[in-house]
């Protein structure tokens, strides 16, 4: 038997009706590298603790040599786990049967902003899309299917914080 999503959230619900500033979680990332001083590679660890450490490159349309994932794949990275996660757990809370699941997601930059040759040219990406393969069990309804799309695309943290971004600050710690 399947693990229940809504078994696992019921007591979290709670706790956070009684307490809400339980509710409140903070993630957290940081590099590493073999050589400070290489301007090509490095590593990060997703989950401070964890142990696992994802080698990062750079992109071969900055200069680098792309043989490593970089931070543009890890947001790709991130967004399709995040929709994935997304899909699974509404789907399981709707009670339907997921048969195959794939996301896929494309981020595409124009890097002319990134080195800095073209002030219009914002640095960042312009467009991102993300693309779902899903097949559910053949007694699904389009009803309920459609609104198992519009809750996981809802309750997507990492979507829905690149559609409204919050600021971000960056310090510089000697």
């Amino acid at each position: 038997m399947l693990p229940s999503v809504c078994e696992a959230q019921k007591p979290l619900k709670e706790q956070y009706k009684q307490k809400p500033d339980l509710a409140m979680v903070i993630d957290h990332a940081k590099t590493s590298g073999e050589s400070a001083s290489d301007p090509f590679h490095s590593r990060v660890e997703p989950m401070e603790g964890c142990g696992v450490l994802v080698p990062v490159g750079v992109h071969a349309a900055v200069g680098g040599k792309h043989d490593a994932p970089t931070p543009g794949d890890l947001l790709c990275a991130a967004l399709a786990a995040c929709q994935d996660s997304a899909i699974r757990m509404v789907a399981n809370l709707m009670d339907i049967e997921l048969l195959e699941l794939e996301v896929r997601v494309t981020a595409t930059a124009d890097v002319r902003g990134a080195l800095a040759m073209d002030r219009a040219v914002p640095v960042g990406f312009q467009a991102m899309s993300c693309d779902v393969k899903m097949k559910v069990s053949d007694d699904t309804t389009r009803e309920k299917l459609e609104r198992l799309q519009v809750a996981a695309k809802a309750c997507c943290v990492v979507q829905q914080t690149l559609k409204s971004p919050p600021p971000v600050k960056t310090r510089f710690i000697s």
